[in-house]
């Protein structure tokens, strides 16, 4: 167990090369983000090996190769309502992206939002 709600098999990479590590200051914020909500939290995406996040399309730099990263979904709660509430908790920093199903967080220092939609990105 990680915390506890959490367990290091949800962030493993989603390839079985065997990379499970995971950024402490993440699970913290998502423990938090648990306790709010009251409810489950899906890791659709956690940590992953270079060679994985190519194969996907995933960014060079992205904060899933560094394992501060999760792509998640709260039990019966919208993306949206998601995103602005870890928006308000953390004006000034991590790094948040809205999809259509998912929100994508990063505990990235400075902050960085992005609102996915059909294709196109916009900076918020």
């Amino acid at each position: 167990m990680l915390s506890k709600n959490f367990h290091r098999e949800e962030f493993e990479c989603r390839c079985q090369c065997g990379m499970d590590i995971v950024d402490a200051e993440l699970i913290s914020t998502l423990q938090e983000l648990r306790d709010h909500y009251n409810k489950k939290i899906t890791i659709s995406s956690g940590c992953r090996c270079p060679a994985h996040n190519a194969a996907i399309g995933g960014e060079v730099d992205s904060f899933h190769i560094k394992a501060k990263a999760a792509d998640i979904k709260v039990a019966n709660t919208p993306p949206i309502a998601i995103y602005h509430y870890i928006d308000r908790k953390y004006p000034n920093k991590y790094g948040l992206i809205l999809y259509k199903t998912f929100v994508h967080i990063d505990v990235r220092p400075d902050k960085y939002r992005k609102i996915k939609g059909e294709g196109h990105g916009r900076n918020v």
